[in-house]
C-alpha cells in the first residue's frame, strides 16, 4: 500500500502505519522503544492536549488528541507483539465498561440527576474491580497522578463514607495545625519529619481547597502564571533602574516585588473597569 496516495486515513490505516514503524523495515527510534521508554511521551502528550482544551483551541486540540491516540496505538502495538492484546481488544473492553457501568442507558437501572449516575458508576466500580473494603477503594486512585490531584480523589472517596470534616473551618484549622508542626519540625524535628510535615501541610491544604470548591491543581497553575507575570513585571522595573537582577540585594528585589504586586493590583482593577 502506497500510503502517499491516499487522501484521508481511517483507524485501520494508522494501525497499519505503527505496525510498520515498529517492523524491521521501518523506523530503528520506533524498533527501540518500550513501554517504560515512551511513558513520559505519554503522559507529556496528554498534557498538552488538556492545555489545547484550557485555551480553547479547536485546531491545536484535534492535533493533540492525535498525538494522545499514537501513544495508545503503540502501547497497544507493543502489547500485540508479546502476544497478550491487541488495539481491538482494548477497543472491546472499553466498550463493554461503558455499557456495565451506565446501566440507565443502556439497561433497566433508573437515574434522572447526575449524582444518581456517579452513585451507581461507583457502586459499579467497586463491584467489577472487586473492592471490598473503602480502603481498597483508595488503593484503587492511581500512584501516579500528580500528588495535588491524588490527594483530592483520595479525600472526597473517604468523604463518601463519612470521614470529612463538618465545614470548610475545620479545614483550615488543621491548615494552621499542620503550619503549627511544620515550624515545630523546622526547629527540632529531622528531615523526615520536614517531609512528613510539609506533605501533611499540602493536604490539608486541598483539603480546605475542597470545602471551598476551589480545584487545587489549577488554583496552584493559575498561581504560577501569576508568579511568572509578575516576575516579568519586576523584571522589567529592574531594567529601568538599571539594576541587574543577579546582584539585587535582598531589600532591592523586595521594593521590586511590592512594586510588581501593585501594578497587578492596578491591572485588575482595570480589567474591572
Amino acid at each position: 500500500m502506497d500510503f502517499h496516495e491516499k487522501e484521508r486515513y481511517g483507524i485501520e490505516d494508522f494501525l497499519q502505519i505503527v505496525k510498520i514503524l515498529r517492523s524491521p523495515e521501518g523506523c530503528p527510534w520506533d524498533r527501540e522503544q518500550d513501554h517504560h521508554s515512551i511513558r513520559n511521551g505519554f503522559l507529556e502528550e496528554t498534557y498538552e492536549a488538556v492545555e489545547a482544551i484550557d485555551t480553547e483551541d479547536p485546531v491545536l486540540l484535534q492535533e493533540e488528541l492525535g498525538d494522545v491516540l499514537l501513544q495508545v496505538v503503540f502501547h497497544a502495538q507493543l502489547e500485540e507483539e508479546q502476544g497478550r492484546f491487541t488495539f481491538s481488544d482494548v477497543v472491546d473492553g472499553v466498550a463493554k465498561k461503558m455499557v456495565v457501568r451506565h446501566p440507565h442507558v443502556f439497561g433497566t437501572v433508573h437515574a434522572e440527576t447526575s449524582a444518581e449516575v456517579l452513585q451507581n458508576w461507583d457502586a459499579i466500580k467497586k463491584r467489577t474491580k472487586a473492592q471490598k473494603t473503602q480502603t481498597d477503594v483508595l488503593r484503587g486512585v492511581s500512584r501516579a497522578l500528580p500528588a495535588l490531584t491524588r490527594s483530592e480523589k483520595l479525600q472526597k472517596k473517604a468523604a463518601k463514607v463519612g470521614f470529612d470534616w463538618p465545614d470548610a473551618e475545620g479545614a483550615l484549622e488543621k491548615v494552621e495545625e499542620e503550619l503549627a508542626e511544620l515550624r515545630g519540625a523546622m526547629e527540632h524535628g529531622s528531615e523526615r519529619d520536614l517531609w512528613e510535615e510539609l506533605g501533611d501541610l499540602l493536604f490539608s491544604v486541598v483539603n480546605a481547597a475542597r470545602f471551598l470548591q476551589v480545584e487545587p491543581e489549577q488554583a496552584l497553575e493559575q498561581a504560577c502564571d501569576k508568579f511568572i507575570a509578575r516576575f516579568a513585571r519586576m523584571e522589567a522595573l529592574a531594567k529601568q533602574e538599571s539594576l541587574s537582577l543577579s546582584e539585587a540585594s535582598a531589600e532591592e528585589w523586595d521594593k521590586l516585588w511590592e512594586s510588581a504586586k501593585k501594578s497587578d493590583g492596578a491591572l485588575r482593577k482595570d480589567d474591572g473597569n
